[in-house]
């Protein structure tokens, strides 16, 4: 089941983040993922509310507070990268993040096979050869490269704090982060009098968005309490591959060759890491 739901939140991350891309090159990516966490706070309340209220202990409060400042840095980043460089290179750098929960997993206890450290080394390597040419000058410019390797980090993050807080509750942690990202886009919004000025089809897209990234937040916390941190979250981080698919079959993206290969030696070690 842990497998299952991970790799659900893979394809629902996926989706949600390429959706979440070209919003953000028309819209601010403040305005799109403000208004997706204010469409989320409406989603996981009706959640919240079926499956019986808010309740202890509160263990998932400062967890869920923490995961949503983490989650919404690390969505900014991604869609700012996502925007403003190549989809197919962004995406897997970004899963490089994975390294983080593996990392804290292996400290608390969780013993990685020969295998899973094996991958981790062999998506280092697909990574470099992934964003070679970005940061050579070769292809555009380095900073999209370079905010995707910050959005990692702070998914890395995230999944480690999302999992403490899924061990009391996983809805209320999903609600907790919601509202903590809401909050500061009020904040921002107050501050500079304006929402972000949107259409009518901008709001059924960022609606959109925001329940896709709904499902694959609540598919991983639940996983992550049915199995080890440090598979699950390396699982729910192929969400790269359906990126790029989809901006390979919607955008007609195309990619080096050295890129093609890094690319498909990143999924190779992330494969390698999730099956050891």
């Amino acid at each position: 089941m842990a497998i299952v739901l991970s790799l659900l939140s893979s394809l629902l991350w996926g989706a949600s983040d390429f959706a979440g891309g070209l919003v953000s090159m028309r819209r601010p990516v403040l305005v799109v993922v403000g208004w997706s966490a204010t469409f989320g706070v409406l989603l996981t309340t009706i959640a919240v509310v079926l499956s019986g209220g808010w309740h202890g202990p509160y263990g998932w409060l400062p967890w869920g507070m923490a995961a949503g400042c983490s989650g919404a840095l690390g969505l900014i980043c991604y869609y700012v990268a996502l925007s403003t460089g190549t989809m197919g290179v962004v995406a897997p750098v970004t899963s490089l993040g994975v390294v983080v929960p593996v990392l804290v997993g292996i400290l608390s206890g969780e013993s990685p096979s020969p295998v899973t450290l094996g991958g981790i080394a062999v998506a280092v390597v697909g990574i470099v050869l992934t964003s070679g040419p970005e940061f050579s000058g070769a292809v555009g410019s380095a900073r999209p490269v370079l905010v995707a390797a910050a959005a990692g980090l702070f998914f890395g993050i995230f999944f480690v704090l999302a999992n403490n807080g899924a061990d009391d509750s996983p809805v209320l942690t999903l609600w907790a982060m919601r509202v903590t990202i809401m909050t500061a886009f009020i904040v921002v919004a107050l501050a500079r009098r304006t929402t972000g000025a949107l259409l009518p089809r901008d709001y059924l897209q960022i609606l959109g968005i925001s329940a896709a990234d709904l499902g694959a937040n609540l598919c991983f916390v639940v996983a992550s309490t049915k199995g080890y941190v440090s598979i699950t979250s390396v699982l729910s981080s192929l969400f790269p591959v359906v990126t790029v698919l989809l901006a390979r079959v919607v955008l007609a993206e195309r990619l080096r060759r050295i890129q093609v290969t890094g690319v498909a030696v990143t999924m190779v070690g992330v494969a390698l890491i999730s099956s050891g």
